[in-house]
């Protein structure tokens, strides 16, 4: 398996094609704001779409970006759109990305990833910690998490 760099890639189509494939709405939500070209101007300019491949199979993708959909804040960075599709489930495939993105913030100073979500028992087993619950940009509650380095 290998991890790529979405904007680093040159066959973009092909990778944005496997993304749309995916069963979940912040998935197929994620491909039109590639495919739109608006990803960055949502989420930070120096966002990266990571994706863990397996040949030409997409296993898992995430964003690293400043923000997410916890809007405004001062934490940063984030980890945002965590996809792994259904046949790779179960093998904590994701914890390969975490461990690159945390290398990629490492490597820029930071020292923790933020994660945005309403899953309880998923991100702890990567050592992530519950942090507080925040609004979204809908208004909703939202656990945050951290994994600190």
């Amino acid at each position: 398996m290998e991890i790529l760099e979405y904007f680093g890639t040159e066959n973009k189509e092909y990778w944005l094609d496997k993304m749309k494939e995916s069963d979940w709405g912040a998935g197929r939500y994620l491909y039109k704001l590639l495919k739109s070209g608006t990803l960055k101007q949502l989420v930070g300019e120096n966002t990266r779409v990571l994706m863990l491949t397996d040949g030409n199979d997409l296993v898992s993708f995430c964003t690293l970006a400043e923000k997410d959909d916890i809007q405004p804040t001062d934490l940063t960075p984030w980890i945002g759109f965590v996809y792994t599709f259904p046949q790779y489930r179960g093998h904590r495939h994701f914890g390969k990305l975490l461990a690159y993105g945390e290398a990629l913030a490492k490597a820029e100073g930071k020292t923790g990833i933020y994660i945005s979500t309403n899953h309880i028992g998923l991100y702890e087993k990567y050592g992530c910690e519950f942090f507080k619950t925040m609004k979204d940009i809908e208004g909703n509650d939202s656990r945050v998490y951290v994994k600190r380095f």
